[in-house]
């Protein structure tokens, strides 16, 4: 047999990469990582929204302490309502920023509109002393704080989504649920329980509003670094659509969906947002003119923590019954309960505690459905390229809803009532709760079950109806996601 040459390289031979599964492996793992991460940390900084929007109650307290009648019930409508207008713009903006920039984007400008509106509310002054140039500088930074709390939503709700659905695809409504309105709910708890610590504490009331207002800068600033290192999420990166967008296409084919999530989320939060804001001015109106300030944020404390236990039982319900069951179920209950609650008020304030507790259960269950289920369906229901678009506008017509409920809820107090404020508290009780049964059937007829559906699906189904009507869907994927083959090898020269 014929020796080969020593300096003659042996037949290049392939092999398969050993590597390249390992490679596939830890790029699978990572991203699994950086969606857990996604989702955490997608959600956290709602814990400040939930609580700036809570903690007013009881800063409305003090402030009718400390300046009595310079206090109007003008000017607390105006500062309430001066969040709703920001948060409008915010879920509007937002949501189109986060479709068409990136949702890592939205996310850092909101987070520092966020710590930006907190920290102005904490340090609002007016000219030379001015009582009322302080309420119009506070109506201006609630305003701003409105827009990033706003831009949160769309951002926060369209991102965390997205990454539980690549974390636990199966109980993505679970995951959602816990990282989003969970949050928010354990802000409102939040905004009870620092101001009653500043109150036991012995602190003035002008030293508690202003730290309450300036406490809600932390969560948000917790999060700020995290979200910079944040990515993407694999689904948008495969489907978001950066330029010419057919509106015109995607209100045909949606118009019904965002008429059920807009729609309900308006009766929900003419419900909720005035029931919770103006909730310590009931409390204290119902406890009497001896009430402590830290009396009434004990009750605030045991209301709010209501919400909890409905947030947590919507969450486990809403992959198990169903997002549409759970929603219709949560507003019939409320709406039922609240017309009882309006039919008995003053034989109930006579038993207090009672009443707490049943005005606590009001609330849990319109959290359990509606408040559980509105962002969990809006972040679903609609294809990845319009998401947050779809979201930000289903979610304004629902801060409108909380405009027109918080600037109606007294002036109807006082017209139902015919200057009998606990009449008119119990009337106003039975109109909220017949709009809450409004909302059920809103949400029977309009809004889509997606419980069992994947995210993709909704992509694939979109992108064949634009093809069908004659669009380009290659604009739909600008920046395809790389990805490692299984079956990638390489040859190797070996030389004697």
């Amino acid at each position: 047999m014929e020796k080969q040459a020593a300096n003659e390289p042996i037949q290049a031979v392939v092999l398969p990469d050993q590597s390249a599964d390992h490679q596939v492996t830890a790029k699978k793992t990572k991203s699994r990582v950086a969606a857990v991460f996604t989702v955490i940390f997608s959600g956290f900084a709602l814990l400040s929204d939930g609580y700036q929007v809570g903690v007013l109650s009881l800063v409305n307290v003090c402030f009718t302490n400390l300046y009595g009648e310079q206090f109007t019930s003008a000017i607390s409508t105006r500062i309430s309502n001066s969040l709703f207008v920001g948060c409008i713009i915010g879920q509007i903006s937002f949501g189109f920023i986060c479709d068409r920039v990136g949702r890592k984007v939205g996310l850092m400008m909101t987070t520092f509109l966020v710590i930006i509106g907190a920290a102005l509310c904490a340090g609002a002054y007016g000219h030379n002393g001015s009582i009322e140039g302080m309420f119009w500088a506070l109506t201006i930074y609630r305003g701003i704080l409105g827009v990033g709390v706003g831009g949160e939503y769309p951002c926060s709700s369209a991102s965390a989504s997205e990454a539980a659905d690549e974390v636990m695809p199966g109980r993505r409504g679970m995951l959602f649920v816990l990282v989003t309105n969970f949050v928010i709910d354990s802000g409102f708890v939040l905004s009870a329980l620092f101001p009653l610590i500043l109150g036991a504490a012995g602190c003035s009331y002008e030293v508690i509003w202003r730290t309450s207002f300036a406490f809600g800068v932390l969560p948000p600033l917790s999060v700020l670094y995290f979200r910079f290192k944040m990515d993407n999420s694999q689904i948008y990166q495969k489907n978001s659509m950066k330029k010419n967008v057919p509106y015109l296409l995607i209100i045909k084919r949606y118009w019904k969906y965002l008429l059920g999530t807009g729609g309900s989320w308006f009766f929900y939060n003419f419900i909720s947002y005035p029931f919770g804001i103006f909730s310590g001015t009931i409390l204290d109106q119902a406890l009497g003119t001896n009430a402590t300030f830290v009396q009434t944020a004990e009750w605030m404390l045991l209301l709010n923590f209501f919400y909890l236990p409905g947030s947590i039982s919507g969450a486990l319900a809403a992959d198990r019954i169903g997002r549409k069951k759970t929603m219709t179920l949560g507003f019939f209950v409320q709406g039922v309960l609240g017309i009882l609650m309006g039919c008995f008020y003053k034989d109930l304030l006579n038993k207090f505690p009672l009443f707490v507790v049943l005005y606590g259960i009001f609330m849990m269950f319109g959290e359990f459905g509606p408040g559980d289920m509105l962002g969990l369906v809006s972040a679903e229901i609609y294809p990845t390229a319009i998401r947050g678009t779809a979201y930000g506008w289903s979610a304004a017509i629902g801060k409108f809803g909380a405009f027109c409920g918080t600037s109606a809820f007294k002036p109807a107090i006082a017209n139902f009532g015919h200057g009998d404020a606990i009449l008119g508290q119990g009337r106003v009780f039975i109109l909220g709760s017949g709009l809450a049964i409004l909302g059920s059937i809103f949400t029977w007829v309009l809004i889509p079950d997606y419980s069992k559906k994947n995210l993709g699906e909704e992509d694939e189904d979109f992108k064949r109806y634009l093809a069908a009507n004659g669009f380009d869907v290659s604009t739909l994927n600008p920046a395809p996601i790389e990805e490692v083959s299984h079956d990638e090898e390489k040859t190797v020269e070996l030389k004697a």
